[in-house]
């Protein structure tokens, strides 16, 4: 027996093709609420989320004007953990901020 012959048993087919899947992407939204602080919501954007100043103000305005802001788009593990963060974070500090993940 060879292990090196596919027509043998055990032997490794060079035919067969492994196909990889991208893992499915999700949206972060960060949802509007009469309580939390504009400023909560800029500091959390940049703690969280990693943003810059500039980024985090147009997100927050977004959500003041629109109700609902993107945060960014990650990997299911990721959004869920940084919507836990948020969720922590926020009630540390008693605001009612929420997020929510979509699939893109």
């Amino acid at each position: 027996m060879d292990p090196f012959n596919p027509e043998t048993e055990g032997g490794v087919d060079e035919d067969v093709q492994e196909i990889v899947k991208e893992p499915s992407m999700f949206k972060v939204l960060i949802l509007n609420d009469d309580y939390t602080t504009m400023e909560f919501v800029v500091e959390i954007l940049m703690l969280v989320f990693a943003k810059s100043l500039e980024a985090a103000t147009e997100i927050m305005l977004n959500v003041h004007r629109k109700g609902i802001g993107v945060c960014g788009v990650y990997t299911l593990e990721i959004a869920e953990t940084k919507v836990g963060t948020v969720h922590s974070l926020a009630k540390e500090m008693g605001f009612p901020l929420r997020c929510t993940i979509e699939e893109v």
